[in-house]
């Protein structure tokens, strides 16, 4: 393998520092025991010798990738001037002194089908761990490791609770278990595949991913989104809204003061991953400033923006004390939440770090919107209660006409105060002729069973309940599911076109890439395309981003990717197919996947019976209260809308371009927005501009 330039990619971001150093050196990255690339940059095996064997956290390089995929991404001088009198204001705000704000929360479990509880399938009581820590830790609690005696020491008066109300207005635990049929994830692949696929609405909920990383990845710990700016002058808000949240390993996400059963790694066993990145989230730096060249001996001792911090020389790996600071007579917080030490050495938040991350929940988008949230109240349960929701289906269909039996998994799951016994389940196989299932078992409330029903291959499944513990389902919103056999998706009814995006990585040159269809017969490709530019060792740019919409037939597909170097499109790379719902059919994030990668897809145009299986529309709106744009989840570009007034009158309508309604003109007041698309139920809701 040839080495290429070391490409330096310099960032600003207000909780990141200029210059941090990445490499792209063209390496194998997946080895254990070699060089990791994470996010661009290259820690070499001496570098995870010092930070004994892992990367605590990979915010910083995250942030980086982001800014060079996103040049709309604010810098660090443009967030620190608009954030600065923002903090002043809150350190004597009515909010900081009075009110406890508390966040609802939904904690995606990532896992490849292992049973509750078993590795990555963390259990419901694990998770539960995580949020207890969180809650000592940034309220400061009294006889909990997260209290401290420090006069500094604060109580940040934010507090976190599972979510109670999904985003359909179904119940939840909060807790979201889905198997995406891959044994460990990259970071690029959380970034393009899970979250996207995963994510609730991030104006009511604060997204937490619980994934097993590997690859490059496997010696990551966590990593934050963190928050986007608002209200400067020619500045955009900036910070994708698909991929915002809190990713950890799930062998850290969670206590083990609180289990004796957990999957957790020692000494990052005590839930301080989480407070770490939530930190990060609501917007502080690590407390030596991420700036690895303010010193020629990789020292930093640069700023975090709190006065209150000691500035530190470098990130601390153990809890030995005193260590002195930049500053003459003072002492590194090595016991600081943002700091790199063990679980147990951590315990403090500062009262500057307060002011700043309270300023962030005032006035940062998709953060101040936490604050009204109601997700965490619950809604009216009833004593039968079920809920069906369709799983991944992770074997692979043998051609595109296969005739063998394959298991289609559906999640029965108990939502009802009264223990599940019994449910009758009915569906249809290819639009085919109505069947039942009879489940029969013991689920307590939030549990679940796998159903398992029997198809050939790229079958079509819709599935109801019917009837639960012999009586009928007291809530039939959330009693039906659609499923696909076969490593497969469907497309609505009515339309077979697709839109294709390609990110080519720095060496654009390198990439080039087919679509086939069953016969063999290539019907798109691309490829090469140039490189990004650099001037000396920094990157100004990555190649054009790629765009297409492809026309396709009822047919199975095969999308390849070939790299000429063999190390896939590890320098910001990313690729995905959508159909026309805008839901996710195949992508890759970031990653070595060598000299080549192919991925089958197959399109179908679903018959009426089996469309009412998946008519249940899943469209967001938000922000709610809004200033200026509407953003809408999950809908084409074909989807089409009208705003009335409170009084009736259409003032607004149109097609919906980019998930996006800019509403700047509609005076102060409540609006209620009607969204159609075809295949899809009709979508209502009120909202408020202000």
């Amino acid at each position: 393998m040839n080495y290429k330039i070391t490409l330096k990619v310099s960032f600003l971001f207000f909780v990141l520092l200029l210059c941090c150093s990445i490499s792209a050196q063209k390496k194998p990255m997946q080895v254990q025991g070699q060089d990791q690339f994470v996010f661009g940059k290259t820690y070499t095996i001496d570098d995870l010798k010092k930070m004994n064997g892992v990367i605590r956290c990979a915010s910083t390089e995250y942030e980086a990738m982001l800014q060079k995929q996103d040049p709309n991404r604010m810098t660090d001088a443009q967030f620190e001037a608009w954030i600065a009198p923002l903090i002043e204001n809150s350190k004597t705000s009515k909010s900081q002194n009075n009110g406890v704000i508390t966040i609802p929360v939904v904690v995606h479990v990532i896992h490849s089908g292992q049973a509750y509880g078993v590795d990555q399938n963390i259990s419901d009581e694990q998770v539960q761990s995580q949020i207890t820590v969180m809650n000592n830790d940034f309220r400061r609690m009294m006889g909990t490791p997260g209290f401290n005696s420090n006069p500094v020491g604060a109580d940040i008066m934010i507090q976190f609770a599972l979510a109670k109300v999904d985003p359909n207005g179904n119940p939840t635990n909060g807790i979201d278990r889905v198997n995406m049929c891959q044994n460990s994830w990259t970071t690029g692949q959380v970034d393009t595949t899970v979250k996207p696929a995963t994510i609730w609405n991030p104006t009511q909920y604060m997204n937490m991913w619980s994934v097993k990383f590997g690859g490059s990845s496997a010696n990551i710990l966590g990593y934050a989104q963190f928050p986007s700016n608002s209200g400067v002058v020619g500045v955009p808000a900036g910070g994708a809204a698909n991929t915002d949240g809190v990713v950890a390993n799930y062998g850290t996400f969670g206590s083990s003061d609180y289990g004796t059963t957990f999957t957790l790694d020692a000494p990052y066993d005590k839930g301080r991953t989480m407070t770490h990145e939530v930190g990060h989230f609501l917007g502080l730096r690590h407390i030596w400033g991420d700036d690895d060249a303010t010193d020629p001996n990789g020292l930093s001792c640069a700023t975090d923006y709190c006065n209150d911090t000691p500035p530190a020389h470098q990130a601390n790996g153990s809890c030995v004390t005193p260590i002195a600071s930049c500053t003459s007579g003072l002492f590194e917080m090595v016991e600081n939440y943002m700091d790199y030490t063990n679980d147990t050495c951590m315990n403090i938040f500062t009262l500057d770090q307060k002011a700043r991350m309270t300023a962030v929940m005032n006035n940062s988008p998709r953060r101040v919107e936490l604050k009204t949230s109601v997700k965490d109240v619950a809604i009216p349960l009833f004593a039968n209660d079920a809920e069906l929701k369709a799983e991944k289906i992770c074997s692979t269909s043998s051609s595109c006409n296969g005739t063998a039996l394959v298991s289609v998994p559906f999640s029965l799951y108990n939502r009802g105060t009264s223990v599940l016994t019994s449910a009758v389940i009915t569906y249809s196989v290819n639009g085919g002729a109505s069947q039942t299932y009879n489940w029969t078992g013991n689920l307590a409330q939030n549990k679940y069973a796998i159903v398992p029903i029997t198809a050939t291959e790229n079958s079509t499944v819709s599935a109801q309940i019917t009837s639960v513990n012999g009586t009928s389902d007291a809530r039939v919103s959330n009693n039906t599911a659609f499923s696909v056999a076969g490593n497969y998706t469907a497309t609505p009814v009515g339309s077979t076109s697709v839109t294709f995006t390609l990110q080519p990585d720095f060496y654009g040159s390198e990439t080039t890439w087919t679509l086939k269809n069953s016969a063999g017969a290539t019907l798109y490709s691309g490829g090469p395309y140039a490189d990004g530019v650099a001037i000396g060792n920094q990157i100004q740019s990555l190649p054009a981003l790629v765009t297409q919409t492809w026309n396709l037939t009822p047919d199975c597909y095969t999308f390849t990717i070939n790299d000429s170097d063999g190390d896939g499109i590890t320098v910001y790379g990313y690729y995905n197919v959508k159909n026309s719902a805008g839901s996710t059919i195949i992508s890759e994030g970031s990653t070595n996947f060598g000299a080549t990668q192919s991925k089958a897809f197959k399109v179908l145009v679903l018959s009426t019976n089996e469309a009412n299986g998946v008519g249940k529309n899943d469209i967001q709106i938000y922000p709610n209260p809004v200033s200026d744009i509407l953003n809408i989840i999950k809908v084409s570009d074909k989807a089409t809308y009208k705003i009335y007034s409170a009084a009736g009158q259409l003032v607004k309508q149109g097609n919906i371009s980019g998930g996006q309604i800019n509403v700047s003109e509609l005076i102060k007041g409540g609006y209620v927005i009607t969204i159609e698309e075809k295949g899809k139920e009709a979508f209502n809701s009120k909202f408020i501009k202000k």
